[in-house]
């Protein structure tokens, strides 16, 4: 059965801007859905067991490389199981959350999920990727070119020797703007943000299913 894998990885819960523009897609989504919360469930940082248990003969697996190999095969077999993808993965000190950085390393496996030279078997699937931001990162913004997020995530999910998705990119910005006194003047910058990335989250749920 084919799916959208929605992998949420704010650790901030139901206040998190990324989850909530993530439930505006879901709101328009039509079809069943795998949901894993690295916030509230991490999965393991890769360890030199994980590694090493990649290229083990699995009847000399030790009780550590089965139990690591267990992790990376579920989690494989989640991800290349879907059809489309949601990944709410917020700006946390100019990078993504430590959890999904965890959840990419036990998902990228070279002839699994990485498929050289041949390319990767989910190459063209549609993915979303929602990344809240306190500030705003774009042109002529003092912070721009200080996002390691979404550079990073559209080489790795999207380019053709990582994952190979056809990624999409929201990014509500400004986040800080109603609770820093300093940001008040950007607060109307920051409600147009998140009134836009709402609406084009809901106009690309239809957009991915139309099609699949």
């Amino acid at each position: 059965m084919s799916y959208l894998l929605h992998i949420d990885s704010s650790s901030l819960g139901a206040d998190s801007v990324s989850r909530q523009v993530a439930q505006s897609f879901r709101d328009s989504w039509q079809g069943p859905v795998v949901h894993r919360d690295l916030g509230a469930a991490p999965v393991p940082h890769l360890s030199a067991v994980g590694i090493a248990t990649r290229s083990a003969d699995q009847a000399a697996r030790t009780p550590e490389q089965a139990a690591a190999a267990a992790i990376q095969e579920e989690l494989i077999e989640e991800f290349l199981g879907a059809s489309a993808y949601l990944f709410t993965v917020p700006m946390y000190n100019y990078s993504m959350p430590s959890v999904f950085k965890a959840w990419l390393d036990q998902v990228m496996t070279v002839g699994a999920t990485v498929a050289l030279p041949d390319g990767p078997p989910a190459a063209g699937r549609p993915a979303l990727v929602v990344s809240a931001r306190g500030g705003g990162y774009g042109p002529g913004t003092p912070n721009h070119g200080m996002d390691h997020v979404i550079p990073t995530l559209e080489t790795v999910l999207g380019h053709q020797q990582a994952l190979g998705l056809d990624v999409s990119v929201l990014t509500p910005e400004l986040t800080l703007a109603p609770v820093v006194p300093y940001m008040s003047e950007l607060i109307p910058l920051h409600e147009a943000s998140l009134a836009d990335s709402h609406e084009q989250a809901r106009k690309l749920a239809e957009a991915f299913q139309a099609a699949l």
